[in-house]
């Protein structure tokens, strides 16, 4: 059932004055679709868990070698989409209006070599310092 054009103003109002008092808690209140996706991830790959499972089942019930190894297959990808990490969301900070504002300072790129050069900087310095 709809809200009436009345009670929509009044959440409008509701939700604007929220906004105002306290921008944190009224961004953590906003709906996420990412957790919506993972939820669906996880069914899926729960799904294709159980169906490789019931293929390896099969597969050794009925002496096909090549069934269980696909079922197996079937369970190990099931399992790796299920939990593979999701987009990840840029944190930020919540401004005074009640926007986030995610512009970050540069972070520093080390331009200093690769890892065997910054090994030897620290040797050097160790040396230096009469370890």
């Amino acid at each position: 059932m709809p809200l009436s054009e009345h009670e929509q103003r009044l959440l409008d109002q509701m939700e604007q004055a929220l906004k105002v008092e306290d921008p944190k808690f009224a961004s953590h209140m906003v709906a996420h679709p990412s957790r919506s996706r993972l939820r669906r991830r996880v069914a899926i790959g729960v799904c294709g868990v159980v169906v490789g499972l019931g293929l390896v089942i099969v597969g050794m019930t009925i002496a096909q070698i090549w069934l269980g190894v696909v079922g197996f297959a079937v369970m190990v990808a099931a399992g790796a989409y299920a939990f593979k990490p999701g987009h990840q969301r840029e944190l930020g900070t919540v401004q005074d209006d009640g926007s986030v504002n995610t512009a970050h300072p540069r972070r520093q790129t080390r331009t200093s070599g690769g890892f065997m050069q910054r090994l030897e900087e620290r040797w050097d310095r160790r040396r230096g310092e009469g370890w």
